[in-house]
């Protein structure tokens, strides 16, 4: 089956940026659908934000302005950019593809996954 593979994480400070990268492999076409969620402990599994074929975004209102989501068809990569980290927001996160055209914000909508990779905004 079709694994997505997310990087980037890590331990930052309050106020700090970090950069996830999640790689597409496999059948995963860009005109699937791909989306962020993240999953603290104790809590439910969150959107975080999602981007379409033609680069339309949503984006969850927890983490509007300070997160942008991109992607690089070419590249088969999609980026989550976020600024301005908060404790509240460490979180695993993951990566997820569906083959709608349209960026879905329930995650029971997307069909593929990958392991997730930790971040962790501690001082």
């Amino acid at each position: 089956q079709v694994r997505l593979v997310e990087s980037g994480g890590g331990l930052v400070q309050p106020g700090g940026s970090l950069r996830l990268s999640c790689a597409t492999p496999g059948r995963i076409a860009s005109s699937y659908a791909m989306a962020w969620f993240r999953q603290a402990p104790g809590k439910e599994r969150e959107f975080v934000a999602g981007i379409n074929w033609s680069a339309r975004t949503s984006t969850a209102d927890s983490v509007k302005g300070r997160f942008t989501i991109s992607r690089d068809n070419a590249k088969n990569m999609v980026f989550l950019q976020m600024n301005n980290l908060r404790p509240e927001d460490t979180a695993v996160y993951v990566c997820a593809a569906d083959e709608s055209i349209a960026v879905q914000t329930n995650p029971l909508k997307y069909a593929y996954w990958g392991q997730g990779t930790q971040v962790t905004v501690s001082s």
